[in-house]
């Protein structure tokens, strides 16, 4: 299971919206196959494993996820196992998609398959916490992206912030980023800093959604991002039908979505964003949107690399929160991991509600 794992961390880039599986055929202690999926719209692991191994009747079959037993853009991999004549099927989690989970296991049990299950389960789920949360809520997994000074501080007073972290710590946020389903900014980021918001990685991947969250349409019809390749998608609550327009010509597909107070509704853009099968969204923005997210707990996951610089109290802070008048009111955060990143540090952190 360990290798299936393995294997299934080779389509982390590639297989959106798709989980990311992997699989090994063993018999009489040999490897007879294995595979992994790759694509959506390409075979499953289970499916390359068989294609790749010959005579597996008899054979173990190590599985990531469980065996589909539905016919989507390829046929189910519980038949393609029976049909093989596999005689045993371990499987680490079961599907999280409540529409199917647990049939893919019953059809091969009823085929006279032996099945066990929750082999290394933890280290699966770690493979695919956007389409496990998807699966659950219908929401995206996300995560938050921020970069600060050994002081706390994103930018200077005047917002010069190029650049905090080491080009270790950029180089391993752009794995961050070809990672995810979609990035998430606000506009006042992209009139800032006018960032391209893409995945530069020497390795095939799928290029993430751009979304922008533009309450009054300000975003400018030459931003860096509409000159590469990929989509765009501001979010808006503005009607006014000749900016949407201006925009749409440029290449932004305009989306309206309810708004909270005079802004885009953070609730909606995020439901919204699940219809769209986005398992993964990594946010990078400044103080207001991330701000945001800390007090509604939109957040799954925060990921600050921390430099051993100081900027000093002139500088400009993480997030924008209204004054608290006592401890009991702090926003509270729990360490997961950190490690070092070249010359910073890489923390990774939940909120505790």
């Amino acid at each position: 299971m360990a290798r299936a794992i393995k294997l299934a961390q080779k389509g982390v880039y590639t297989t959106d919206p798709n989980p990311r599986v992997g699989c090994v055929l063993v018999k009489d202690g040999q490897i007879l196959g294995e595979g992994w999926h790759k694509k959506a719209g390409e075979g499953h692991a289970e499916v390359e494993a068989l294609k790749n191994a010959g005579d597996v009747s008899g054979a173990t079959a190590y599985v990531t996820l469980e065996p589909c037993s539905h016919y989507g853009k390829t046929p189910p991999c519980a038949e393609a196992l029976i049909s093989a004549k596999v005689a045993r099927v371990v499987v680490a989690m079961q599907d999280p998609n409540p529409l199917v989970s647990g049939r893919g296991i019953s059809n091969l049990r009823a085929a006279g398959i032996e099945v066990r299950c929750h082999v290394l389960e933890e280290d699966a789920q770690k493979l695919n916490p956007g389409f496990i949360k998807r699966m659950q809520t219908g929401l995206p997994y996300i995560r938050s992206k921020l970069a600060m000074s050994l002081d706390g501080r994103t930018a200077l007073a005047s917002g010069e912030s190029k650049w905090i972290t080491s080009p270790q710590a950029r180089s391993d946020v752009h794995k961050l980023r070809a990672r995810s389903s979609a990035i998430m900014t606000g506009i006042n980021t992209v009139l800032a800093d006018d960032p391209q918001l893409n995945a530069r990685i020497d390795k095939p991947l799928v290029q993430p959604l751009r979304v922008v969250l533009d309450s009054q349409l300000k975003m400018p019809v030459n931003a860096n991002m509409l000159k590469i390749p990929g989509r765009t998608v501001v979010l808006t609550c503005c009607d006014d039908e000749k900016k949407a327009q201006l925009l749409e010509q440029s290449g932004c597909e305009i989306v309206r979505i309810g708004q909270q107070g005079a802004v885009v509704d953070l609730s909606a853009a995020l439901k919204f964003l699940g219809t769209l099968q986005i398992n993964e969204l990594l946010i990078e923005a400044g103080a207001i949107l991330n701000g945001a997210l800390l007090k509604q707990n939109c957040v799954d996951e925060w990921i600050v690399y921390q430099a051993m610089c100081v900027l000093g109290d002139k500088g400009r802070g993480l997030f924008s929160l209204p004054e608290l008048t006592g401890m009991a009111g702090r926003k509270q955060l729990k360490l997961v991991d950190v490690r070092p990143v070249g010359p910073d540090l890489r923390l990774s952190l939940t909120q505790l509600i």
